[in-house]
């Protein structure tokens, strides 16, 4: 994933949460907002101490950002999305993240249909 996909700022992150909307599943919540300025989505990710040591935390960063690289072509254009990790994540697998990451794309519509 480009570095100028990502979301970074804390004042990005707190206009998202204060303005998008949200969803949430078991082990992932997500925050998104329409920006129709922006011709390319951009994700940030929110792992707290919670969830473990920095070995845990950064996996569970790789395989969510894994998964949008291979979402790409069917996330739809021009939202910021964050994803914050639950204490459950910690235990899944690529697989099991990747389901998760898909059920709640799905759920706000952020998929473009095929």
């Amino acid at each position: 994933m480009k570095k100028a996909w990502r979301i970074k700022k804390n004042s990005e992150f707190q206009e998202v949460f204060k303005k998008g909307a949200s969803f949430a599943n078991r082990q992932l919540v997500i925050y998104y907002l329409h920006k129709s300025e922006q011709n390319h989505y951009r994700v940030g990710l929110s792992v707290s101490k919670k969830i473990g040591n920095a070995v845990v935390r950064n996996q569970v960063k790789r395989y969510i950002r894994q998964v949008f690289i291979e979402l790409d072509l069917n996330i739809k254009k021009s939202y910021d999305i964050i994803i914050i990790a639950r204490k459950p994540t910690k235990e899944m697998d690529f697989h099991q993240t990747k389901k998760s990451v898909n059920h709640l794309l799905y759920k706000t519509n952020l998929l473009e249909k095929k």
